[in-house]
């Protein structure tokens, strides 16, 4: 049976099956209400984690049939957002493609009716070597310091506005603006860059999809949009790490970075649209959600998260109200 593990101003937290879930009287009543599911699903890693993976055949055919009951969530103009990270062959130093078979099998499931609308590359420098054995061991790999950002939806033009992420101009870009004057004309590329065509001041550039969850260069002006948080997934004065650390709790492991979920609700929701996050650990999607003015709902299998998940919302910069159940 559903569990409602907490509410919030404008959220539920359950401890459920994101499958069971949906099929139940309850996550019924969401059909057709979502505007973005949002998630990092477990991986498909060869070393079991707490918070539980499958391997091989039995995760692509789980993740493959995930699809069609995302899709009975969406609205119409609704996305899916799906962080994956690579995986590695069991004890040999070469990429796994099950990651990728999985999420080809989700996006070609005839039942789900899906569309891959783009990729963006989530790049985080301050990752651990991993895996430790070829990287820091026997030093024949790289560190693995990204994750694949994969936005679907059911129709061709899901709503999306990515005027309300722009990053600010670069130096040389407002120097442009205010000489109101450029090199126009065609560029070895074979485009033909119009007299005016860069000429208007839109308030910032559109986000490229590699998004840099700390900056690469620290030489240049980290450009991400001035809405977005700017913190790093190590930074200590998060206030979910730092309370979690007076507290003697041990953090989710695979928390999905505060700016990525921020980014990509800012960016296909609006204020008052219904988010949902159906494996949501410490509750970031919520969390974001929350703070942003939209509804959201979240779901768990596992209690200890659930109650660590919690720790988010005393932070004193929201203001809301939470109830367990």
């Amino acid at each position: 049976m559903t569990n409602l593990f907490y509410e919030t101003s404008l959220g539920k937290y359950y401890l459920d099956r994101a499958e069971d879930f949906i099929n139940s009287e309850e996550g019924a009543k969401f059909h057709g209400r979502v505007q973005l599911l949002i998630t990092s699903p477990p991986f498909p890693l060869n070393k079991k984690k707490k918070y539980g993976n499958l391997k091989g055949e039995e995760y692509r055919a789980w993740f493959s049939n995930l699809s069609e009951a995302f899709s009975k969530l969406l609205t119409d103009d609704g996305s899916i957002v799906i962080e994956m990270g690579n995986s590695w062959e069991a004890e040999r130093p070469v990429y796994s493609t099950l990651h990728l078979e999985s999420l080809l099998g989700f996006l070609k499931n005839q039942k789900a009716n899906l569309n891959l609308c783009q990729e963006f590359i989530c790049y985080n420098p301050s990752r651990l070597p991993s895996p430790a054995q070829w990287v820091t061991v026997n030093r024949f790999r790289t560190i693995d310091s990204y994750t694949h950002v994969w936005w679907m939806s059911k129709s061709d033009t899901p709503k999306a506005d990515n005027s309300k992420v722009l990053r600010p101009y670069s130096a040389s870009m407002k120097r442009l603006l205010k000489k109101q004057k450029y090199n126009s004309g065609k560029r070895p590329s074979e485009h033909d860059i119009g007299e005016t065509s860069f000429l208007k001041d839109n308030g910032g550039s559109i986000m490229p999809n590699v998004l840099e969850i700390e900056q690469i260069d620290e030489t240049r002006e980290r450009r991400v949009p001035g809405n977005i948080f700017s913190i790093s997934n190590t930074n200590s004065s998060d206030f979910f790490l730092k309370a979690c650390r007076e507290r003697g709790i041990t953090p989710h492991p695979a928390r999905m970075p505060l700016e990525l979920v921020q980014f990509f609700v800012e960016f296909l929701t609006d204020k008052g649209d219904l988010v949902f996050d159906p494996f949501a650990g410490s509750n970031t999607t919520g969390f974001i959600a929350e703070k942003l003015e939209r509804n959201w709902v979240a779901t768990e299998v596992m209690k200890d998260y659930g109650e660590q998940s919690m720790v988010r919302f005393e932070d004193p910069n929201l203001d809301t109200t939470l109830s367990k159940k």
